[in-house]
C-alpha cells in the first residue's frame, strides 16, 4: 500500500491551480480543514469554485479566501453568517448557486459513488426546479446569471426534479484520525459533509488530528476508506472556533430573571 502522508499542508495543496473546483468539508466552523485552507490562501491560488455547506465566517475558514477575492463561484446551502459573502453576492462580485442542504449532500454522495444524476422531490414547484434563482448580479443590481430550469419527471404520481451530481477537482477534509494509507475516521459533527467531500473529490487531501499506523484503525470504524484519499497531512494542533456561543451568566439574585450571553464566539 502507498504511504500517502505529505510533509506539510503547503506541499499538499501546491498543485491546486487557479480556477480549480474544491469540495470543502465541515459544518459551520466544525470540522473544517483550516490548515489546508490557510495553506491555499498563502499560496495565492485564485479564481476558485467552492462546494461547501457554508462559506465560513468573515475571518475564518473559507471566509479568508472569500475576503481576499479568491473565490469566484460557490455552491452552498447555508450562507447566513458571513457579511462579506452577502456584500460580494449582492454587488455582483460572486456567483452563488444556492442548493437545498439535503440535495447538496446527495450531489456529493452520488458523485463519489459514480452516479451522474438523481431525482429528488426537494425543490419541485419552486425556483430550484423552475429556474430563475439569481446566481449572479451585475453592478447595477440586475440579474446577470439566473438558474436554468431543470427536468421534472413523475414517478408513481409524484413529481421529482433531476439534479446533477458533483465531482470537484479536489476534496479538502478534516478528520479526527487517519492512517498512512488514507483511511479516515471523523468525530461527531465533523461527520457532516467531510465524508461526502472526501468521496466526491477527484483528488482528496485530508488533514488529520491524529496520525496512526496502518492496522491501528478498526476497519468497522473507518468512515472513508483510503481508496478515496490521495494525500494525508498531520495537523494536530489546529485552532477550533465556535460559530456562536450561548451561555448562561452568573446566577442572578433571587427573584430576578437569568441573563444569557449570545455573543459571537472567539477562539
Amino acid at each position: 500500500m502507498i504511504n500517502k502522508v505529505v510533509a506539510s499542508a503547503a506541499e499538499a495543496v501546491a498543485d491546486i491551480p487557479d480556477g480549480a473546483s474544491l469540495a470543502v468539508g465541515g459544518f459551520g466552523l466544525c470540522g473544517i480543514p483550516v490548515a489546508l485552507i490557510d495553506a491555499l490562501h498563502q499560496s495565492g491560488t485564485k479564481d476558485l469554485e467552492t462546494v461547501s455547506n457554508n462559506c465560513g465566517v468573515d475571518d475564518w475558514g473559507l471566509g479568508v479566501l472569500l475576503r481576499d477575492g479568491r473565490i469566484r463561484r460557490t455552491v452552498s446551502s447555508y450562507v447566513g453568517e458571513n457579511k462579506e459573502f452577502a456584500r460580494q453576492y449582492l454587488s455582483g462580485e460572486l456567483e452563488v448557486v444556492l442548493t437545498p442542504q439535503g440535495t447538496l449532500a446527495e450531489k456529493l454522495r452520488a458523485g463519489g459513488a459514480g452516479i451522474p444524476a438523481f431525482y429528488t422531490k426537494a425543490g419541485v414547484g419552486t425556483q430550484v426546479s423552475e429556474g430563475g434563482l439569481p446566481q449572479k448580479y451585475d453592478a447595477e443590481g440586475g440579474v446577470a446569471i439566473a438558474s436554468a430550469p431543470k427536468e421534472v419527471r413523475t414517478f408513481n404520481g409524484v413529481d421529482y426534479v433531476l439534479e446533477e451530481s458533483l465531482t470537484p477537482d479536489f476534496g479538502l477534509v478534516h478528520a479526527w484520525k487517519g492512517d498512512r494509507h488514507g483511511n479516515l475516521v471523523f468525530h461527531a459533527t465533523a461527520m457532516n459533509f467531510n465524508p461526502l467531500c472526501a468521496m466526491a473529490g477527484r483528488i482528496t487531501i485530508a488533514e488529520v488530528e491524529e496520525l496512526v499506523e496502518p492496522g491501528e484503525l478498526d476497519p468497522e470504524h473507518v468512515h472513508v476508506p483510503g481508496i478515496f484519499v490521495q494525500r494525508v497531512v498531520f495537523a494536530p494542533h489546529g485552532e477550533k472556533r465556535i460559530e456562536k456561543r450561548t451561555v448562561s451568566l452568573a446566577a442572578p439574585a433571587s427573584g430576578t430573571e437569568p441573563a444569557t450571553d449570545t455573543s459571537q464566539a472567539g477562539a
